[in-house]
C-alpha cells in the first residue's frame, strides 16, 4: 500500500481499502485537521478497532484550529488520539526556508511518529496522501516514503471528491472543511521561518476567520502580508469599512504592510496595496 497507483488506476471500494488496512497490524494513523487523514483514521478504526491510534503533531508551525479540527475528528470517529511535539524548527534546513523545507519537514515529523510507533507494538504507518495530491511540487511525499509510509487513498484511487464523499455519508465534522497547510507554507521562499513569525501569521488569519472569512492565507515576502481569500469572497474583503478594520488589525499583530490580494486564492498575480 506504500506507492502510487500506476497507469490509470480504478477506484477501489472503501471495503477493500479497510481490508487492506486490517490485513497490515497495529497502525498509527498521523492525523491532521484535513478531511484526507480523517478519512483514512476512520477507516483504520473500523479496520483494526482499538488496535488503531490517532496521533497529531503539534509544534510551532502547526494552528491551533488544526489541532482543535483533529480532535473533533477523532471524538466522532471514536479513535483513541494522542498528540505528541515534533518542532522541524530545530532542523536548519528547515529554517532556511529552500524549495526543499517540507522534506525537512516530513522527515523531522515521520521520525517522531515512527519512533511512538515503534515503542508502543505499532508496525504500519498511514497518512491521508490522495491521488489529487500528485499534481504538486511534493518533496514532503518523498520523505513520507523514505520513513515507510502507507498512502491507503492513494493506493485505492481516490482524488479530493471520492474523500469528501465518503466523509460527508460517514458524519465526519470536517468533510467539507477547506484545504490547509502547514503555516511555514506562507513565508516566502528563501525567507527565514523562525518560530515568532510563524506565530503572528496565525495570529493575522485567526483575524480574517473571525471575520467570517472559510479559506485564508497571509502570504509574507519581505515584512509585507498579503492577504489571500477565496475568490468569491474578495469583494467582501475590500469592501469599506471592513478592508481598513481588517488591515489594522492584522497590523496588530506585528505586520507593518498590510495588502489585499484581488485576485483570490490559486491566483499568481501580483497584490495590490490597501495603504499606502
Amino acid at each position: 500500500m506504500a506507492g502510487p497507483p500506476t497507469g490509470h488506476s480504478v477506484r477501489r471500494p472503501e471495503a477493500e481499502i479497510v481490508r487492506r488496512i486490517a490485513a497490515g497490524g497495529p497502525a498509527v494513523v498521523a492525523l491532521s485537521g484535513g478531511v484526507d487523514s480523517a478519512l483514512v483514521a476512520a477507516f483504520a478504526r473500523e479496520a483494526l478497532g482499538d488496535r488503531a491510534v490517532a496521533v497529531t503533531l503539534t509544534g510551532t508551525a502547526v494552528a491551533a484550529e488544526e489541532l482543535a479540527s483533529a480532535r473533533a475528528v477523532a471524538a466522532t470517529i471514536g479513535i483513541e488520539h494522542r498528540t505528541i511535539d515534533a518542532d522541524p524548527l530545530e532542523r536548519e534546513a528547515y529554517r532556511a526556508n529552500g524549495l526543499d523545507r517540507c522534506y525537512h519537514c516530513r522527515s523531522v515529523e515521520t521520525a517522531a511518529l515512527r519512533n511512538w510507533g515503534a515503542a508502543r507494538g505499532y508496525v504500519q504507518y498511514l497518512d491521508g496522501v490522495q491521488a489529487d495530491d500528485l499534481g504538486d511540487d511534493r518533496p514532503g511525499l518523498r520523505a513520507m516514503d523514505e520513513a515507510g509510509f502507507s498512502h491507503p487513498l492513494l493506493a485505492a484511487g481516490w482524488g479530493k471528491g471520492a474523500v469528501r464523499d465518503a466523509a460527508r455519508r460517514r458524519g465526519l465534522p470536517n468533510w467539507d472543511r477547506a484545504s490547509n497547510a502547514c503555516l511555514a507554507s506562507r513565508v516566502a521562499p528563501g525567507q527565514e521561518v523562525t518560530a515568532g513569525l510563524l506565530h503572528r501569521i496565525e495570529a493575522a488569519e485567526a483575524v480574517l476567520r473571525a471575520a467570517g472569512f472559510r479559506r485564508v492565507r497571509v502570504r509574507v515576502d519581505a515584512g509585507t502580508a498579503r492577504v489571500v481569500v477565496d475568490p468569491d469572497e474578495v469583494g467582501r474583503l475590500l469592501a469599506e469599512p471592513l478592508a481598513s478594520e481588517l488591515v489594522g488589525r492584522i497590523r496588530a499583530t506585528g505586520f507593518d504592510r498590510v495588502t489585499i490580494d484581488p485576485h483570490g486564492y490559486g491566483a499568481l498575480r501580483a497584490a495590490l496595496p490597501v495603504v499606502p
